[in-house]
């Protein structure tokens, strides 16, 4: 994989899940990790984890919890028009770098 390699989404990111079990499902972006090209979004991807009790736990038994899931299943929800959109990227004057929305042309990164 590519050392350098850059996602859409980013933490704190609302997203709309494209498909698998949980395809249609909204969410916010818990962490990215563009490395994998995978992120973690609150509440989709939930999987059962089977743990023994430790020092820490002291109960064991079955956790539930989120997996990652790739970065292309998911869509960004512009915050101004609350619709799932594809990104475009453009130079501020100050020279930042923003995202914004390919549907109502406003900036995501503010």
């Amino acid at each position: 994989m590519p050392e350098n390699k850059k996602l859409h989404v980013r933490k704190g990111d609302r997203v709309l899940v494209l498909s698998g079990k949980d395809k249609g499902k909204k969410g916010k972006v818990i962490s990215a990790y563009p490395q994998e090209g995978r992120v973690l979004v609150e509440g989709i991807n939930i999987v059962k984890k089977h743990a023994r009790p430790t020092q820490k736990v002291q109960q064991g038994g079955i956790r539930e919890m989120e997996a990652p899931l790739s970065s292309s299943k998911v869509m960004i929800i512009c915050p101004s028009c609350q619709q799932p959109t594809r990104i475009y990227k453009d130079f501020l004057a100050d020279g930042r770098k923003v995202r914004g929305c390919k549907k109502c042309r406003e900036y995501i990164d503010k």
